[in-house]
């Protein structure tokens, strides 16, 4: 069975990066890494893991990143801050 991760990572300017991978370990190091220069973390490092999900089904982990990467930041930060139960309140507020 294939595990598929959906992360976040803090960029050295604050932003937030979002995205999927089947390797952790192998993604993380290529960001740390500035493998890709067209990158949005290629200019942005270093960067922090700050939040990781495991999903064994690739389509629930594609639909999850797509749902956090449409996120304020505030509710990216609940996440990361496993504070889950904020998400339905800070889902009503539009700023």
């Amino acid at each position: 069975m294939h595990q598929y991760f959906v992360y976040i990572l803090r960029c050295r300017d604050g932003s937030y990066y979002t995205g999927i991978t089947n390797n952790m370990d192998r993604r993380l190091y290529e960001h740390e890494n500035g493998f890709d220069p067209k990158s949005y973390t290629f200019k942005r490092r270093p960067v922090k893991l700050v939040f990781q999900e495991n999903f064994d089904n690739v389509n629930q982990a594609i639909a999850f990143e797509k749902q956090v990467k449409g996120w304020r930041r505030a509710k990216k930060e609940a996440i990361i801050n496993n504070d889950w139960h904020l998400l339905p309140e800070l889902a009503k507020k539009t700023k």
